[in-house]
């Protein structure tokens, strides 16, 4: 069955404008990211003009996918950062969204500065306490949070979760209201600007709760691309 990418874009920003009304908020507030793991790049372009940004989960395959294309692509690597591809992440992409321990915002920053570039960047907190899930458990969060300040390599944008696997509205609500917290408590302890920190959080199945707890990022695929081959 053929996918729709323009009809499917158009039917994911309807939903946002909706939720975003139900939070009493300005849908401008609101970016999407079309995540495009395991899609191959001709049939995901058609997107790009569509959407505001661009999410990968591996390294790997987004040097497969953009390393020669010449549109200026605003690329996020949302999945877990191993650190033997830290340079290459650094190389390729805009912002590293998933930065969730000492040892990778160190190995992230030293690169950073061996290529005369700050990196931006999110710190990846894992709200959930789901044990397969990858992010800074939350007792270590301030840690973290204190260690990228000092970095001078590294650009602070925000933080990521990825919401709980749950039917209860009020579980997966609870651990997007918990990094909306972490982003207010780090506002004060930093001294930066709420409004500067973006929240990522929020996919094709729960994006909506996401953005009435303050989600400015959503990160949607299927809704966008359909169902993913896992065997690739």
């Amino acid at each position: 069955m053929s996918v729709d990418i323009n009809k499917n874009i158009f039917a994911v920003r309807q939903r946002i404008a909706e939720a975003a009304l139900r939070a009493g908020r300005n849908v401008s507030e609101i970016k999407l990211m079309a995540v495009t793991k395991t899609h191959e790049l001709d049939f995901i372009k058609d997107a790009f003009s569509l959407v505001d940004l661009i999410g990968e989960n591996r390294v790997q395959e987004a040097l497969n996918k953009f390393k020669d294309y010449k549109l200026n692509l605003d690329l996020h690597l949302i999945g877990h950062l191993q650190a033997n591809k830290a340079r290459k992440a650094v190389e390729i992409f805009n912002s590293i969204d998933s930065i969730d321990s000492i040892e990778i915002a160190e190995r992230v920053n030293k690169i950073a500065c061996e290529l005369n570039k700050v990196m931006n960047i999110l710190i990846e907190v894992n709200t959930s306490g789901e044990v397969n899930k990858t992010g800074a458990e939350p007792d270590k969060f301030f840690e973290l949070l204190d260690k990228v300040i000092e970095l001078k390599n590294l650009k602070l944008n925000g933080l990521m979760t990825v919401g709980p696997i749950s039917q209860d509205e009020k579980i997966i609500r609870k651990a997007f209201e918990m990094l909306r917290n972490f982003a207010e408590r780090a506002s004060e302890r930093t001294g930066l600007e709420l409004k500067d920190l973006d929240l990522s959080m929020g996919m094709s199945n729960d994006f909506e709760l996401a953005i009435l707890e303050g989600a400015n990022i959503v990160r949607i695929g299927s809704l966008i691309f359909g169902a993913r081959d896992y065997s690739k």
